[in-house]
């Protein structure tokens, strides 16, 4: 069978590398090309130089923290469409609002999810298969 399907673009901003290491993986394994970013400021350019179909962002990120990320992302014209879901272990009520008050498509706790549960995840956040 002859599979023409685009491969999607993530960007994933991940500070700890094995982490980013082993989600880049299995997003690979499941036909998703991945491109990481390890500071917040790094994945804003990336994201305006690759264009990825989505972002997989941490919040917990030296420098410049991932809600801090998503607003820029959110003001930015060349990067406010893209849909931004974020993947961190903070589980408080407080954050979670304040993501989805700064306009992210999904909060995925990492502690909470195996990897190939965080693909369907993603999957089912953005109503792809």
């Amino acid at each position: 069978m002859n599979n023409n399907k685009r491969k999607m673009k993530v960007l994933f901003i991940e500070d700890e590398v094995n982490i980013a290491f082993l989600y880049a993986r299995a997003f690979e394994q499941d036909n998703f090309i991945i491109i990481n970013a390890y500071t917040g400021e790094e994945g804003l350019i990336m994201a305006k130089n690759e264009k990825p179909d989505f972002i997989l962002l941490d919040i917990m990120l030296p420098g410049m923290n991932g809600l801090d990320v998503l607003k820029e992302l959110k003001a930015s014209p060349s990067t406010m469409a893209i849909p931004v879901i974020l993947l961190t272990n903070l589980s408080d009520d407080t954050t979670i609002k304040e993501g989805f008050a700064r306009d992210a498509a999904g909060y995925i706790i990492k502690s909470f999810h195996s990897t190939k549960q965080i693909i369907e995840e993603v999957k089912s956040i953005l109503k792809i298969s």
